[in-house]
């Protein structure tokens, strides 16, 4: 939520729930207190029916049940466990009742009577296919039966009968724990039972009955809910799930964005630096949001990794409902007696949400990057984006006429300044009717884009869900007419407020309205949009100015009568979902590209679609602090094409933080500056000297290195990695890096950043993991050794490493837009080290814009330096397709005019030429000469060597020799 009115207001935290305030959370945070406080007395009353148990095809199914003392009746909760080929275990329980409909719904509701099961229709794409090797062990325990699966049967589910427990095992050691503690809890439907009221006389004695009740099976918010003056009308009563989840000997857990606080997840029982509230994902428009805290944020990814030095593993609590997840961890000393061990540290979790089925995916790893392909196998892998999509974004709330939008382009020209898209914010739409242009400020948006495109560059306008109630406004009388809105609980459209006022929601569950919505997108409705067109999807938790915790109501109602309590958390993903369909081709006539889209609010597989940000901040240090580990968490999480706005969505930077956030915002992802209505114009040519010059230099950074970035987002799009990764995923044996989050990798380039975060530093502090040589990006200088190094960075420099061991791409020609980059030449730098490894990198490269990479249309290289034969190779990796001898064909002449060596070996002293071979050359031309330039070492500074245009294809296979070519062997 933005304010209009230019006052800045910080969030209102009374409007948002604290877990003592939402009566499942509250519930289930009692019964572990229940459990603690029994300690070592307290079981589970869950049991597996031994009898019910059956297993067939890689799939266990039986009947848990939980017995209710008082009444004496059996709850019976069907069992289904599924072992996968992926070599993933899914746990699902659910309610035999309401699997039925042998319930009875409240206030004559027309909800669906079944717990909500349909999460995953939006987020799993893949790797559902039972194992066909998993099998029952023979040598099982009486009163328990296990199951092997995974890789060489290498994995094992214990599960114990009574009490109802499962421990996930690989290698024979126990990695994941389902209800150690007993905390599983699933709220079984119950007729509400109207109470007499207290005889007269006996108030008092009613009142003291009532404060003996158990906290765990407290009535008062069963069957309605109070917040903020709206009321849950909770038809189906309660119905929450809940299970602790242990990571056994794990000290560090990552993941459930979104929220801000450290990369690795504090624990959230208080004490000293801890959270007193869970980790809440409920998403929800939380402007001017608070530092480290674990309130809801616009997202939720309810996807949780454990990493210890040698082992990665986590869940996916597959719920779309508000969802709450307490961690605490328990240090098991070691024994005095045995000098050298350290204790272990145990991280238990405690998950619940408020409906659906109890439902969570097992990865037992055991690496991270086995892990992140594991999770996009399952929820789809990044989007790989035009290459537009990752340059840099300029935007702001608003850029007020078409006039305005075509003077800033001319402005970044003038200025030699680097970008590629600029943004429109509501105010450029009719009264904010989407799908229409304000005719007085906006009288020729085509003639806009078309200057745009003059050099590459594209228009991103944004679209939100919310349709505006009034009348003459064609989308609302179709969105009514279709019958393809949100409806209340009483099943009347409902009319939430948001920008325009009153207004209607589209319900993107409903395959009409998607179908519909993509009708809206084509040039002759959208009247006034191009091919260069591409949207921004905001406020789509939903945010609503008048609802409970600024959102839709629970109890609202969705296609196939699920209540919108069942499904908040993927609403913001159904809406992308259907912008992403609508622009995918919005003409016959062309061929599709690939769709860009921003979202605010997303869920598990909203990588599929587009790109994230992580929403209102504001323009102070400890924002862009923060944006760090949010994004680092976000690319852990599966969702790694995040962003900040950078210089801080409210409030004026000072030119300080704006320099610095543009040079941490360089190696955002998504890299977009952003600011409010009521802010000063800040684009980097109002900068003023010398703030303009640095700021364009990090800008040119982000340029010359778009290979480097789009190779990373291929691996993200390929094996789900992230595209900026922590030390912990980068060096997974190092348990000094596992809390690290203010410094990372640029995918797999060994390029590692650390960005100056602090006011008025000119120095940051570097972590290295291990006795590789790294080098100065700008300088070449050694930095060299396991610990922590303090690196100068004055205003004007960006703390830029360059690891041993890696080739990386660049292109380092400057040029308006990264569209006229297309046809320019690369250079590759080549970094070594003292040792014999050598080094390799990759590069991958298609047209960035079609699909046509699905065919084959890429380029995809891997280069490699042989340190013993001194040789660098650059070899086809890329498997043809039918349209890869075209792209190829197209991409003749494109070229490495250099090759930069640092860390050059000192026999090369003297060099002045090497050899150069390259396939499909005329045998006339065999090897030829070209020439290399060493530079010696200098104090601190690295030898490097440079080889001039070796004038070798980029798509080609070729190779350089360096073992000949010095100045000694000539004259010999």
């Amino acid at each position: 939520m933005r304010s209009s009115n230019g006052l800045f207001i910080s969030v209102k935290k009374q409007d948002f729930k604290t877990c003592d305030q939402s009566g499942f959370c509250k519930r289930n945070r009692a019964y572990a207190d229940t459990a603690t406080s029994q300690s070592s007395s307290w079981t589970s009353p869950y049991i597996l029916d031994s009898q019910s148990i059956a297993f067939k095809g890689g799939q266990l199914t039986g009947t848990v049940v939980k017995p209710l003392p008082q009444s004496g009746e059996n709850i019976r909760l069907p069992l289904t466990i599924n072992f996968l080929e992926s070599g993933l275990a899914r746990v699902s329980v659910d309610e035999e009742k309401r699997q039925k409909g042998e319930i009875e719904l409240r206030h004559g509701s027309k909800a669906r009577k079944e717990r909500y099961n349909e999460a995953e229709k939006w987020a799993i794409v893949g790797g559902q296919q039972l194992s066909k090797g998993a099998a029952v062990s023979k040598d099982s325990e009486e009163g328990t039966t296990k199951i092997l699966y995974g890789p060489a049967s290498g994995y094992e589910a214990v599960i114990r009968h009574k009490p109802f427990t499962i421990d996930f095992k690989r290698d024979g050691e126990t990695h994941i724990q389902f209800n150690e503690r007993g905390l599983l809890n699933v709220e079984h439907w119950r007729p509400k039972i109207e109470k007499e009221p207290p005889k007269e006389g006996e108030e008092s004695k009613a009142e003291e009955e009532q404060k003996i009740v158990d906290p765990a099976e407290d009535e008062s918010t069963w069957w309605e809910e109070t917040f903020g003056g709206n009321t849950d009308s909770k038809p189906k009563g309660p119905e929450s799930v809940a299970l602790d989840v242990s990571f056994p000997g794990y000290e560090h857990v990552y993941g459930v964005p979104e929220h801000t606080g450290p990369l690795s997840l504090l624990q959230t029982r208080g004490g000293e630096g801890n959270h007193d509230d869970p980790y809440r994902l409920y998403n929800s428009d939380v402007f001017e949001y608070e530092m480290d805290s674990p309130m809801t944020l616009y997202g939720a990814i309810p996807f949780m990794q454990a990493h210890r030095a040698g082992s990665t593993v986590g869940v996916l609590w597959l719920n779309a409902a508000e969802t709450w997840i307490d961690i605490i961890k328990s240090k098991l000393s070691a024994n005095p007696l045995s000098l050298g061990i350290k204790g272990t540290t145990t991280t238990q979790t405690h998950w619940f949400s408020e409906a659906g089925v109890l439902d969570v995916f097992v990865f037992l790893g055991p690496t991270p990057q086995a892990i992140s392909k594991s999770y996009g196998e399952l929820t789809g892998y990044t989007q790989l984006p035009q290459q537009f999509a990752i340059a840099y974004h300029q935007c702001r709330w608003n850029y007020v006429t078409d006039e305005d939008v075509k003077d800033v382009d001319r402005k970044f020209d003038k200025h030699t300044i680097p970008y590629d898209v600029i943004w429109l914010d509501i105010e450029y739409t009719e009264e904010k009717k989407y799908f229409t242009w304000d005719g007085m400020t906006f009288p020729d948006p085509l003639g806009m884009q078309k200057q745009l495109d003059e050099h590459e560059r594209k228009l991103v306008a944004i679209i939100d869900p919310h349709i505006k109630n009034t009348a003459n406004y064609w989308v609302k009388d179709e969105l009514v007419s279709k019958d393809l809105a949100i409806k209340n609980k009483d099943g009347n459209i409902w009319d939430g407020w948001c920008w325009p006022g009153s207004s209607y929601w589209v319900d993107c569950f409903n395959p009409a309205a998607i179908e519909w919505w993509k009708s809206l997108f084509t040039y002759d409705r959208f009247k006034g949009s191009a091919r260069n067109l591409f949207i921004w999807n905001d406020m789509n938790e939903p945010s609503v100015f008048n609802g409970p915790e600024t959102t839709s109501p629970k109890d609202n109602m969705h296609y196939g009568n699920w209540e919108h309590r069942d499904l908040h958390n993927i609403n913001g993903l159904t809406f992308v979902n259907a912008t992403y369909a609508a622009t995918l081709q919005r003409s016959k006539s062309e061929a599709p590209q690939r769709p860009f889209i921003l979202t605010r609010s997303f869920y598990a597989g909203s990588q599929r679609m587009g790109a994230m940000w992580t929403g209102d901040n504001q323009a102070q240090w400890s924002h862009l602090k923060a944006s760090f580990p949010m994004i680092l968490n976000n690319g852990v999480s599966g969702f790694p094409f995040a962003g900040a706005d950078v210089g801080g969505f409210f409030g004026n930077p000072e030119k300080e933080l704006l320099v610095r956030w543009y040079q941490a915002g360089a190696f955002y992802p998504f890299f977009r500056a952003h600011a409010h209505i009521d802010t000063r114009r800040r684009e980097p040519y109002l900068a003023g000297s010398p703030y303009r010059e640095i700021i364009t230099t990090a800008l040119r950074l982000r340029y010359a290195l778009l290979p480097s970035w789009y190779t990373a987002f291929r691996e993200a799009h390929t094996h789900g990695w992230p595209i900026v990764r922590p030390n912990w995923w980068v060096h997974p044996s190092d348990p000094a890096g596992f809390a690290l989050d203010k410094q990372m990798y640029l995918g797999s380039t060994g390029l590692l950043v650390a960005p100056v975060l602090e006011e008025g530093a000119t120095s940051v502090d570097v972590y290295l993991a291990d006795e590789t040589p790294y080098y100065d990006y700008w300088d070449f200088e050694l930095v060299k050794g396991r610990g922590v190094h303090t690196l100068d960075a004055p205003l004007e420099k960006i703390p830029l490493l360059m690891r041993a061991g890696h080739v990386f791409p660049r292109r380092d020609r400057p040029r308006r837009s990264s569209g006229l980059m297309r046809y320019d030449p690369f250079t590759l730098v080549v970094v070594l080290g003292n040792d014999e490894h050598g080094a390799e990198g990759t590069l991958y490269l298609d047209d960035g814009e079609s699909f046509d990479y699905e065919q084959g249309a890429f380029i995809h290289r891997k280069f490699t330096y042989d340190a013993a034969t001194q040789i660098l190779r650059s070899e086809d990796i890329g498997e043809k397709g039918k349209k890869s001898d075209a792209y190829a064909m197209s991409m003749q002449g494109v070229r490495v005019e250099r090759v930069i060596v640092v860390g050059a070996p000192v026999e090369w002293k003297g060099k002045e030429e090497v050899e150069v071979a390259e396939e499909g050359a005329k045998a006339s031309a065999g090897t030829r000469k070209v020439d290399c330039v060493f530079h010696e070492a200098n104090g601190k500074k690295a030898a490097w060597a440079v080889v001039r245009d070796p004038r070798v294809d980029i798509g080609k296979g070729w190779k350089i020799d360096f073992s000949s070519g010095s100045r000694e062997k000539k004259e010999l």
